[in-house]
């Protein structure tokens, strides 16, 4: 069975503009396939190239936070989002960054009971805080990420991050944006 990819227009390779075709081929020259999130924001160059300035500045950056940990705040607030993209994709690559087939399942499910450390559980409830029930983070919550010792940087990272994905689980739900079969598999051997 053939599914879409997207609900909104999928344009090809050959029609999008010469910065975001070459940063899709590079995706796929690294991966082997390309994200379907790449081919479906491909339709407004324009966001296409502010989601990803965005995505890469709080995913990639340098600080406190692992890029595994950074995954884990995608993972289980997409889950709450009930963004089955991004807990797909994002799962994958928390699978493969933290070299652990377990972790990606455990998290997405109930990550109180997966296999994290306390300060990780620190970071995951504030990170659903933001995610499910802004209007409630109080001090309490910072003093508490403190006593973990993360920063005020690593902070912003947990908040921005979760805040970020919030977003993408909307869009990628309003797009009926469907993972990529390659991402179940990977990371799990």
């Amino acid at each position: 069975m053939d599914y879409q990819i997207s609900r909104f227009p999928i344009p090809s390779l050959s029609d999008m503009p010469d910065d975001i075709r070459t940063r899709i081929e590079q995706v796929q020259a690294k991966s082997g396939f390309i994200p379907n999130v790449f081919l479906a924001l491909a339709h407004r160059p324009d966001e296409f190239r502010a989601f990803f300035a965005h995505h890469d500045a709080l995913m990639e950056r340098a600080g406190g936070l692992s890029k595994a940990e950074r995954e884990m705040i995608v993972v289980a607030t997409s889950a709450a989002n009930q963004c089955h993209y991004c807990v797909i994709a994002h799962g994958a690559i928390l699978r493969v960054r933290a070299k652990n087939p377990l972790i990606a399942d455990q998290i997405a499910i109930n990550y109180r009971k997966a296999d994290i450390t306390p300060r990780q559980k620190a970071m995951l409830d504030f990170a659903m805080k933001v995610a499910v029930t802004p209007y409630a983070i109080a001090e309490g919550d910072f003093e508490s990420l403190k006593n973990h010792g993360f920063s005020q940087d690593d902070i912003w990272d947990i908040g921005a991050i979760a805040a970020f994905f919030a977003m993408s689980n909307r869009l990628a739900n309003v797009g009926e944006i469907r993972p990529n079969e390659e991402f179940y598999s990977l990371g799990r051997k």
